[in-house]
């Protein structure tokens, strides 16, 4: 069974780095043969889709509303919740660790919980909190992951 990786950030990209950065994220993650779980919409979630999916990868929606339609373009299998932000738990629950790029509030409370439940959360220009793996990139967040670097 594959495993998810959850990327998380904002809903709005305010710089070319930081679509760069998502992009880059979401394909490193389908290179690496992981599922990308994401809140399915616009901004971090969109780009990190878009990046797995131009490489084949697989992009799991987890989606706010009571519509499919609400998912972006890239989204393969889009999961309706009716939650709104509520549905920030079962994104970092069902990952195995969680990256982090730029965001907001809804950004630091995915973030709050993943460190509730002892999961790994790599961090690229996002939220300083102690427990958040500041990294570069995310091919270094997955090699700390997967063991290849030791903290």
């Amino acid at each position: 069974m594959k495993k998810l990786i959850a990327v998380i950030g904002g809903s709005v990209i305010n710089s070319e780095e930081v679509r760069e950065i998502a992009f880059q994220t979401g394909k490193e993650i389908a290179l690496r043969g992981y599922v990308l779980v994401c809140g399915g919409m616009g901004g971090v979630m969109e780009e990190a889709a878009k990046g797995a999916k131009s490489v084949g990868g697989l992009v799991v929606g987890i989606l706010p509303g009571k519509d499919t339609a609400e998912a972006n373009p890239y989204v393969d299998i889009p999961i309706i919740t009716a939650m709104s932000h509520a549905r920030n738990a079962i994104i970092v629950r069902s990952a195995c660790c969680v990256i982090a790029i730029d965001g907001e509030y809804g950004t630091l409370s995915e973030i709050a919980l993943a460190k509730v439940i002892d999961k790994p959360v790599f961090g690229i220009k996002t939220w300083d909190i102690e427990g958040v793996i500041k990294v570069q990139d995310a091919k270094t967040a997955i090699d700390i992951y997967e063991g290849k670097i030791k903290l």
